[in-house]
């Protein structure tokens, strides 16, 4: 038995650049729509600079994730209709979801990974449009991202992470519990921090490091459930895989805060099931992000 670890959150996440960094796209993005001067013009520019970027958001704008009538034919009218900090919030999954790459397969299967963060943002989108939540785009991007402090784990630890993999699978063991009782955290806390880090808006970075125990959710305590609550679902639908191999328990507080009727829970599905194709071929459109 390997003696614990002598490591903390800090430690995960300190010297980013030596693990993983936002392109400068994004940071121009944020600055350009932070400055009271830029226009919708200003902005889309921008994001036209990446063509495959403008490719993946103008097919997810036309996908049944949004549901508009008429064809969206380019990057300004996605941000106008759409609207701009939503925009934003989708291009930081699309960015994250390139940096992340050549992760060792018996740790991830990176395209099982990333059909778990879809299938989780879905929910949270629909969960969130169940409890009538604005902005709804932040509860999708937080699903994808919710998981990407495993991945610096991975990075950073994979000695250890796979460790922790043979234990739960020999003892049937919830990752995240596993990770906590050696480490003393666990990967929701280390993706919080790296998006913090990365300068990352609270309301997507605090419940992506608390969606495993939304009562430490200081500002945004709801979105943390139902974060929480879209993690369970994906695992239930068996939709991919971020390593961990059972589902997690329901939150008896998540459910008592979000006061979800049972009866609309088939409907979820259903929701999922129906977006779930459209948004993967939206959101890997052609590139490697999923390998």
């Amino acid at each position: 038995m390997l003696r614990k670890p002598q490591l903390s959150v800090e430690h995960m996440v300190e010297d980013v650049s030596t693990i993983h960094s936002l392109p400068l796209f994004y940071s121009q993005l944020s600055e350009a729509i932070d400055h009271p001067r830029s226009s919708i013009g200003d902005i889309a520019k921008i994001i036209a600079e990446d063509q495959g970027l403008t490719a993946r958001i103008l097919k997810l704008a036309n996908s049944p994730l949004f549901g508009y009538f008429s064809k969206i034919d380019t990057i300004t009218q996605a941000v106008t209709i759409i609207g701009v900090l939503q925009v934003r919030d989708l291009a930081l999954a699309l960015s994250v979801m390139d940096v992340f790459k050549g992760i060792p397969e018996d740790l991830v299967n990176m395209e099982q990974f990333w059909k778990h963060s879809i299938a989780t943002g879905l929910a949270s989108r629909l969960l969130a449009t169940s409890q009538r939540e604005s902005n709804l785009e932040r509860f999708f991007v937080g699903g994808i991202l919710h998981d990407i402090g495993r991945l610096v784990m991975y990075v950073k630890i994979p000695e250890i992470c796979l460790e922790l993999l043979e234990q739960c699978r020999a003892t049937g063991s919830l990752l995240h519990r596993a990770e906590r009782e050696k480490l003393g955290f666990d990967h929701a806390e280390v993706g919080g921090a790296l998006l913090k880090r990365w300068k990352i808006p609270p309301r997507v970075a605090e419940p992506v490091g608390t969606h495993h125990d939304s009562s430490k959710g200081d500002q945004y305590p709801r979105e943390g459930a139902i974060l929480h609550f879209a993690d369970l679902i994906a695992h239930s639908l068996q939709i991919g895989n971020s390593g961990e191999i059972f589902v997690p328990e329901l939150d008896q507080g998540v459910w008592d805060r979000l006061q979800i009727s049972s009866f609309y829970l088939p409907t979820l599905v259903k929701q999922v099931d129906a977006t779930y194709e459209q948004t993967v071929a939206a959101l890997f459109g052609g590139n490697d992000a999923a390998r």
